[in-house]
């Protein structure tokens, strides 16, 4: 390893021990009334089309559960209608139960729409700006209210401001030049960690992938670039989680346990029914890691970590 990747190993082991958060995500609906050139679930893509009932949402969360999971991600197209704060509530109060942390990456919403899903269980909010570039932004968010970047931007401190536990924010590698990108991101965080230190924020930066839209990303961010933006974001967030997904590949994955990942998931489908039921709706977008649960775990020991399946600090 490089110094930089050296400095950013030690900051980790010693705020976060050779530990990594397992999860999983649950994709609720592909409903959108946005438009969004990069996203499979965008309005105009033709696909299969489909929101689950909250006894469907249990049945998916079983599969997860029994699999080990005890820390969930609700993922869902922005439609207010189809989901909207009653439905996540209805499925936060009857899933909460049964696992150790709950969090929802959806539309945003108001501070007392967040103040009613942490009464039904919600813990964690992940809202990615996807571009800091307000001109690019402009570019990719062509219909829907997601055009409106300073709404997206002041979401974030509207869950703070509700008390939410868990933070999530971040941006698409690949719409702008992360060069430019990751500095914004960083003060952003800064920001957010000095006014809510109450709060526990976490940073995830996922690569564009090929998806219904037919997309190609305009900056393209190779795995040398992935190693370094990890590093950096490191050294510059000591504090901060650090998600990882499964767009990337098993090597880079495994790879990047050492420059600063704290979180990652497994197994994981990108349609809503998807581990009950795959290929019956819509993809938001393809995956790179098509390890189970159990295979990226064993992955993870072999590298020295522990996985870690169930936290309730």
């Amino acid at each position: 390893m490089n110094t930089l990747s050296e400095k950013a190993h030690r900051l980790t082991v010693q705020r976060f021990g050779k530990t990594i958060q397992m999860y999983a995500p649950l994709y609720l609906s592909n409903e959108c009334i946005d438009t969004c050139l990069y996203c499979g679930f965008s309005m105009h893509n033709k696909i299969e089309r489909q929101t689950l009932t909250t006894e469907q949402v249990l049945e998916e969360a079983s599969v997860l559960i029994e699999k080990g999971f005890q820390h969930l991600l609700l993922v869902a197209g922005e439609h207010p209608k189809k989901v909207s704060v009653e439905y996540l509530c209805d499925v936060a109060k009857k899933l909460r139960p049964k696992i150790a942390s709950l969090h929802i990456e959806v539309a945003p919403f108001e501070e007392e729409s967040y103040r009613k899903l942490i009464s039904a269980g919600v813990d964690g909010v992940v809202i990615y700006q996807e571009t800091y570039n307000r001109d690019v932004y402009k570019t990719v968010h062509i219909g829907g209210p997601k055009k409106d970047f300073d709404q997206r931007l002041a979401s974030t401190e509207a869950a703070c401001r509700a008390g939410i536990r868990f933070m999530g924010i971040g941006f698409l590698l690949g719409l702008s030049d992360w060069r430019q990108e990751l500095p914004k991101l960083i003060e952003h965080a800064g920001y957010l960690m000095k006014r809510y230190w109450q709060t526990q924020f976490s940073v995830s930066l996922p690569r564009l992938k090929n998806c219904a839209s037919g997309f190609q990303a305009p900056h393209a961010v190779s795995d040398e670039d992935m190693e370094q933006i990890i590093a950096l974001l490191r050294v510059a967030l000591p504090e901060a989680g650090i998600i990882l997904s499964t767009r990337e590949t098993p090597a880079l994955r495994d790879r990047l346990l050492s420059r600063g990942i704290t979180h990652m998931s497994a197994g994981s489908k990108t349609e809503p029914g998807g581990y009950l039921h795959p290929n019956e709706a819509g993809k938001q977008f393809e995956l790179s890691d098509e390890r189970t649960p159990a295979q990226v775990a064993e992955a993870i020991t072999k590298a020295g970590y522990e996985p870690v399946w169930k936290d309730w600090v």
